[in-house]
């Protein structure tokens, strides 16, 4: 992907939100900051504990990326709390 291509799908998102979809397949809108776990030690972080996301980024192979306390991790390492 060129980065034309991809300034021209970035220009659609917003670091502030992100789009789920809940168990029952409801599609919800979470802004940040909010609430996840850690999944597993990684960093300053430990299993277990929960986190609040700031920001919302993705990267150059569009993988999704959460800022937590100003640092930057895969949002695979991470479960989001029910925003309920």
């Amino acid at each position: 992907m060129s980065e034309k291509e991809l300034a021209e799908i970035l220009k659609y998102s917003s670091p502030k939100t992100l789009y789920i979809i809940t168990w029952n397949n409801l599609l919800k809108q979470l802004f940040c900051p909010f609430e996840v776990v850690v999944k597993h030690q990684i960093g300053d972080l430990h299993r277990g504990q929960k986190v609040w996301v700031e920001g919302v980024k993705v990267t150059v192979k569009l993988i999704t990326v959460f800022i937590v306390k100003g640092r930057a991790y895969y949002y695979y390492h991470f479960e989001i709390l029910d925003p309920n």
